[in-house]
């Protein structure tokens, strides 16, 4: 099965809101705290993004309104095409304004996390952590400690998500295996090679696994770039996840920013194609 992604930050947010469906206005306008809105909006803006580039739609505002993106019971977002379930199911994640969007065919089962590699308190890695993920952590040096943490808990996210319990459930009932192998030779190496914070689409991903204490196994991915580290799982397992184009026509500030990468790129190589 193939697994598809989309990053966005707040500045590729149009101002207007045409986009948005009536019913999408409607919750935006009864959200009183301006933060709240920014980040609604940017994973609404995200998910369509993600799903129109995912359906191979173009991105004109009426076809960003056939596509709602509505809240299930169980909290995850699900996707609505002309009021009817889509051919997709999603998952979402927003942190320091920028948002990440999953995207699988129906049937599958999802989760993804956007965490900030940032200190995190002793407390919290007793409160949250369990006692194997505790001594992964006790064999790994002092300079790797923040972005091993943000996995642990980023990949107990996603895989929470995917169960479509959240943080309702005890963090303890997801149980997380960076690669699945040996944390003192492997886990560290892939840390050590992730952080040279380079731009998203070059930093790799790396495979990871999720025990849940109820009863089976999610198996997933990782990557890390910059501050921001990213988490997704499904079931099946998924091939390595492929990073979506932006529909046609939208051209943001990301997207100027991968065509100056590009040209940078293609300049230190020796290339002479020109980009506009």
């Amino acid at each position: 099965m193939n697994i598809f992604w989309l990053q966005q930050a707040e500045r590729d947010v149009p101002v207007e809101d045409q986009w948005l469906t009536p019913g999408e206005l409607h919750r935006l306008r009864g959200m009183r705290f301006p933060q709240r809105r920014r980040d609604w909006r940017l994973g609404r803006w995200t998910a369509k993004c993600a799903v129109a580039s995912y359906l191979e739609w173009p991105s004109r505002h009426d076809t960003f309104t056939d596509i709602e993106v509505r809240t299930a019971p169980s909290g995850a977002p699900e996707v609505l095409i002309q009021g009817t379930p889509g051919p997709v199911v999603i998952s979402l994640s927003h942190r320091v304004g920028v948002a990440i969007c999953a995207v699988a065919p129906t049937g599958a089962v999802l989760g993804c996390d956007l965490e900030k590699v940032e200190p995190r308190s002793q407390a919290f890695i007793s409160d949250y952590f369990t006692a194997e993920e505790q001594s992964l952590l006790g064999t790994s040096p002092a300079a790797d400690q923040h972005l091993l943490v943000a996995l642990l808990w980023s990949a107990k996210e996603s895989a929470l998500k995917a169960l479509g319990v959240g943080l309702r459930a005890s963090t303890h009932s997801a149980v997380v295996t960076p690669d699945d192998v040996s944390p003192k030779k492997n886990v560290l190496d892939c840390l050590k090679h992730s952080s040279c914070g380079c731009c998203v689409d070059d930093s790799p991903w790396q495979s990871l696994c999720v025990r849940c204490v109820e009863g089976g196994i999610f198996y997933g991915w990782w990557k890390h770039s910059g501050e921001l580290l990213r988490t997704i799982v499904s079931a099946p397992p998924s091939r390595q996840p492929l990073s979506l184009a932006l529909p046609l026509n939208v051209f943001s500030e990301t997207t100027l920013e991968y065509l100056r990468l590009a040209r940078t790129k293609a300049l230190a190589g020796g290339c002479h194609r020109s980009f506009h």
